[in-house]
């Protein structure tokens, strides 16, 4: 059985939330250039971010079901076990 290293809910909420800035500024961008007001443009800018942000946090929790595409990850190290633990260094070398 492998482990599958999963993103907790407040790293999908801190990820939603820097690419809603960042997409948020881009959309008010374009409807104010396409538009010329800037009222109109934070309008749209204001329903984008909350739509948005509600999509991208659903899309994040369903694919963290998926294990497709996914490294396993690395237990956590044990000092106490390490210290009795033998290591042979790899000396196997690749021309």
């Amino acid at each position: 059985m492998t482990d599958i290293a999963n993103d907790t809910r407040m790293r999908s909420v801190a990820k939603g939330v820097v690419w809603r800035v960042l997409a948020t500024m881009t959309t008010i961008a374009l409807v104010y250039i396409a538009f010329g007001k800037l009222g109109r443009a934070t309008a749209v800018g204001a329903a984008e971010v909350v739509v948005k942000l509600l999509l991208y946090y659903g899309h994040e929790r369903i694919w963290n079901t998926i294990g497709w595409g996914r490294t396993t990850a690395l237990p956590d190290m044990d000092t106490t076990a390490v210290s009795n633990t033998t290591v042979i260094p790899n000396t196997t070398t690749i021309d």
